[in-house]
């Protein structure tokens, strides 16, 4: 059956090519008012019968174009568009392989400055640095979700993981109608709202409101995303449903309903599942990988939304969440949008680790089992208030809430053996924690612009609050062996609270030197962040039989600040070709710890340092630049680091600080080029970064020979670097009209020099690391897609110290991920991934297949969806893995999700739209 419907597929295809025929259109586009050739202009063509989109390009530096493509009609409609010119329409036969329309004068639009009013939608229009696309112009399967459509886009990425690349830069954020949705969390849009709602996609580069409001420049490495909403879809409800039950009780289940009016939008999100997902999955298949088909590396079950963390940790996690997201505007002048998330996450996890640790003159091996059963509540309430008081004064208030409860049940068994394996210590612990956790935090900006060269002042305050209670109940027995036998026995009760209290304070004054080209920014911030912390820990007295003896070994009490002055300066320039800024400041540092429990080891540091910021760019055309930054930053030791008393929670590591360490300095350096040809359909992305460290802090540890016991404190090392650097290159091919191939090649490489301690000894380890990668996309479109990915990974680790031996290993991963849409209304999906890795020690699986699939159905017009899958169809996820370091070995099982199949359904309803029609996919719109 199978072998059947490959050739009736591949025959259906040999005659869709057999009846188009190639043909190749180009010209050149010229102003009429200055004969000057124009960049950039949109090129398309369009079917008569139906304006379906046929292919598209982008004109060159010298306006010239070229249209090369296959197809079965005797003619198309040819479109050039260009932001302020009248749109040129052409009716062209295709009677001969190559047309040459020579050139083409575009006449500027009566009304310029309303830009363009054209009849038909460009697929790609380039304005200044906003990047649109006609939502219409892109084909998807006809329920497809904005992250369906974003893949479709020429210059977008999107990794297993969803990290949304555009022309090689990250996307942090999305909008709606320019507006958060849930808290700018990008993966909410793109997977939850649907494609056939959304009329343009904008790409710009990423800013905060108060940088929108003066004209900066904003964030040049990162991108913002916005979903414009058709007008006639601004109105009404939309949303979807789902449930799956499976083996092993599985389950999944969400909801979500969403209400637009105009420029008020209420939308509600439920969810919850035991398979390791987001609580908002809607069964698809992508939901079920987890890391993206490396789930067999990592069986950590925790996720987070927009820095919301859902789950405890690694194992099974079960978990739930609601929320509910509101914007409005009120008049001209007000802007409000909040958001409201609860969570609800457990999770169970069982640990067996075997570990080799390597001394400069021996080696000694612990083996540990644990079990951790974890509970965590959460609540949290984010808010954001634009107020524009006028067209120069504007205020922006951002407050954020959350309460988090938990609980962590904690047992485990370790023990040490030194080289001849024989056993030094070993310990017992059983740990109940209940904690709490309070925290707020609230950002006010206000900005007033003084005339319309671009001068300002800004105001900038963020307060952060916060307050963390736990009660922590610990058994445990310490056996430590040898000449001198010790058992250490605690039944302890901690009573800990955590308080701290950071304000930040910016003042920002932007005077231009060349009206709206070069400008000085006058700045000076002052920070100030206090920690309190209490740990009171008291003995079970067996005469009351109660925890009331206090410990005050295993106390604290301190108060950390970190008072912060840093006055300085910026300048910028900023042309539409060429763009550079440079800003330094003077730090002033003091760092304070004043024990409460031993005064002795009172701490006061003053520091000073200079910070310095910089970035170039240049567009070497509207289809390429080339850009880099250089940052020289400035961290203090931590409080942790800096505290001289022996820490001695841990009987068999204690810590001890050093008061004495100097804060560290980083020299970073970045380049990056992007460039992306419209005419070729290609992109390439190269990139490459350098951070060189001064004054790292690393840890210092010594071992006991015969105890094995450890004492750790700090130190300052010099010859810290690393870096990274990468290619990647894409290039889409069309054979016809529904057909075609993406081919992506790249590799991503980092290095680096690490100066580290090893019982006292100081030595240098060196990695590199070289990862190409390779693959390739085939499409026909509603008919088939086949994806498959090769990605290689040579490590290279070596060791300026004979006790380490330096090492080399090789893991392979494959990736082949196949989609078929016949019949008609189905769909067949399959996810292979193949994982080889020779740093797995023998005993160890070295290799597995991992293979999700689905099958679904479309059923109620399209509203429905039935879908039965399957995650580890050869059951084979297995929980084993290595990771090494510099100086240890560890191999390490743990609890990890195994094979089920679950059946699923979903259903979506839209009454988006006007007049009671439907819009051909079986949705009712509704006034």
């Amino acid at each position: 059956m199978h072998k059947l419907f490959f050739v009736a597929t591949l025959f259906c295809c040999f005659l869709s090519f057999g009846q188009s025929r190639n043909f190749k259109i180009s010209g050149k586009i010229i102003s009429e008012e200055d004969n000057v050739p124009l960049e950039a202009a949109t090129v398309h063509l369009e079917t008569l019968t139906d304006s379906t989109l046929v292919t598209y390009t982008i004109s060159d530096r010298n306006g010239a174009f070229t249209l090369e493509e296959r197809s079965h009609f005797k003619a198309l409609n040819l479109f050039i568009s260009y932001v302020g010119y009248q749109t040129y329409k052409k009716e062209i036969a295709l009677n001969k392989p190559e047309i040459n329309l020579g050139s083409i004068n575009l006449a500027v639009s009566s009304n310029a400055l309303d830009e363009v009013l054209i009849k038909t939608a460009a697929p790609v229009t380039i304005k200044k640095d906003t990047l649109e696309f006609n939502v219409s112009s892109f084909k998807t399967k006809k329920d497809a979700n904005v992250e369906d459509l974003l893949k479709k886009l020429p210059g977008v990425e999107i990794d297993d993981e969803g990290t949304i690349t555009v022309n090689g830069k990250p996307v942090n954020q999305i909008l709606v109608n320019g507006k958060p949705f849930f808290g700018n969390d990008p993966s909410i849009a793109t997977k939850n709202l649907t494609k056939d709602i959304i009329e343009k996609i904008q790409v710009v580069d990423t800013k905060s409101k108060s940088e929108a409001f003066t004209g900066e420049e904003g964030d040049t490495e990162n991108k913002t995303i916005n979903l414009t909403i058709k007008e006639e879809n601004n109105k009404g409800v939309f949303g979807r449903v789902a449930a799956g039950a499976g083996t092993n009780k599985r389950y999944e289940f969400a909801g979500m309903f969403n209400h637009f009016d105009n420029d008020q939008r209420v939308s509600v999100l439920v969810g919850g599942n035991n398979i390791n997902s987001p609580g908002f999955s809607f069964g698809e298949i992508e939901k079920m990988f987890g890391g993206g088909g490396s789930t067999w590396f990592n069986s950590d079950g925790s996720f987070s939304v927009n820095g919301r963390r859902f789950g405890g940790g690694q194992g099974i996690t079960t978990s739930k969440l609601g929320g509910a997201n509101f914007a409005d505007n009120y008049g001209e002048k007000v802007e409000l949008s909040a958001d409201y998330f609860y969570s609800n996450s457990n999770s169970t996890n069982e640990v067996s680790s075997q570990r080799e640790t390597f001394l400069a003159d021996s080696r000694f091996y612990s083996n540990s089992e644990s079990s951790t059963y974890n509970d965590t509540q959460s609540h949290s309430v984010n808010a954001q208030a634009e107020i524009k008081i006028d067209s120069t004064f504007m205020i922006n208030i951002r407050p954020s809430f959350t309460f988090t409860k938990s609980v962590n049940d904690y047992d485990s068994s370790d023990e040490t053996l030194n080289e001849t394996l024989e056993l030094t210590n070993a310990s017992n612990v059983d740990s109940y924690v209940e904690s709490q956790l309070n925290n707020f935090t609230n950002r006010i900006s206000a900005t007033k612009k003084f005339g319309s060269n671009g001068a300002f002042l800004r105001f900038n305050i963020e307060n952060n609050i916060s307050k963390n209670e736990g009660d922590d109940y610990i058994n445990s027995v310490s056996e430590v062996y040898g000449d001198t036998p010790e058992t250490i026995v605690r039944n302890q009760f901690t009573d800990d609270l955590s308080e701290t209290n950071n304000l930040t304070t910016r003042v920002t004054y932007r005077q231009p030197l060349i009206a709206k080209v070069f400008f000085v920014n006058f700045e000076y911030e002052y920070q100030n962040n206090k920690d309190e912390n209490k740990k009171s820990n008291f003995d079970f007295n067996n005469t009351t039989n109660a925890f009331d003896t206090f410990n005050e070994t295993l106390s604290t009490d301190f108060t950390y600040t970190d008072e912060r002055s840093a006055p300085g300066i910026n300048l910028s320039y900023r042309k539409e070709k060429f763009s550079v800024r440079f800003g330094m400041d003077y730090i002033f540092r003091t760092l304070t710890n004043n024990d409460g429990l031993r005064p002795q080891f009172n701490v006061s540091r003053d520091f000073e340092a200079i910070e310095m910021n910089s970035y170039v760019n240049y567009k070497l055309s509207k289809k390429a630049s080339i850009y880099a930054n250089y940052r020289l930053s400035n961290r203090p030791p931590a409080l942790r680091q800096l505290q001289a008393f022996e820490d001695v929670s841990n009987p068999l590591n204690t810590i001890v600080g050093n008061p004495n360490l100097e804060p560290t300095n980083e020299n970073r350096f970045y380049i990056g080029f992007n460039a992306f040809n419209w005419q070729e359909r290609t992109g390439i992305y190269m990139y490459a970064s350098l951070t060189q460290t001064n004054n790292a802090i690393v840890s210092k540890t010594t071992v006991n020979p015969e105890t094995l016991t450890r004492t750790t404190t700090y130190d300052n090392v010099k010859g810290n670097h690393n870096g990274y650097f990468g290619i990647d290159y894409s290039k889409r091919i069309k054979l016809d009209s529904i057909s075609s191939i993406r081919l992506k090649v790249g590799n991503w490489s980092n290095f680096s020099k690490n100066i580290n301690y090893n019982n006292d000894v100081q030595y240098a380890s060196s990695n590199f690391v070289f990862n190409p990668n390779i693959g390739f996309d085939y499409v026909i479109e509603e008919v088939l897609e086949i994806k498959p990915r090769y990605r290689l990974s040579l490590t290279n680790t070596k060791y300026d110290i004979d006790a380490f031996n330096d090492r080399n290993f090789t893991t392979h991963n494959v990736d082949f991920k196949t989609v078929v849409y016949l019949p008609k209304k189905f769909e067949w999906r399959n996810d292979i991934t193949y994982n080889y890795n020779s740093n797995i020690a023998d005993g160890f699986q070295k290799s597995a297949w991992f293979w999700n699939a689905s099958v679904a159905y479309s059923i109620l017009k399209d509203k429905g969806l039935i879908t039965l899958k399957v995650y580890d169809l050869l059951n084979q996820n297995t929980n084993a893995r290595r990771s090494a370091s510099q100086d240890y070995i560890v191999d390490t099982q743990s609890t990890v999700l195994r094979q089920y199949f679950m059946l699923n359904f979903s259903w979506k309803f839209n009454s988006l739209g006007s007049k009671g029609e439907t819009d051909g996919n079986g949705h009712f719109y509704v006034d």
